[in-house]
């Protein structure tokens, strides 16, 4: 049986917050703004729903 791989969580810090709310505010995306944070996307979209972030690329 495969072992499971173990779960790191990290913290949103301060900076990964203001980068996240500045990258959506210039449409980056959330594939890009993930990568940029070292981040999943799934996590990086909850914490923007969490903050009343869009990360919609729509004009």
């Amino acid at each position: 049986m495969a072992k499971a791989k173990k779960i790191a969580r990290r913290e949103w810090t301060k900076a990964d917050v203001k980068q996240l709310k500045t990258m959506a505010k210039a449409r980056a995306g959330v594939t890009k703004i993930s990568k940029s944070l070292k981040r999943t996307p799934g996590a990086t979209s909850v914490m923007a729903a969490k903050l009343g972030v869009s990360l919609s690329m729509r004009g």
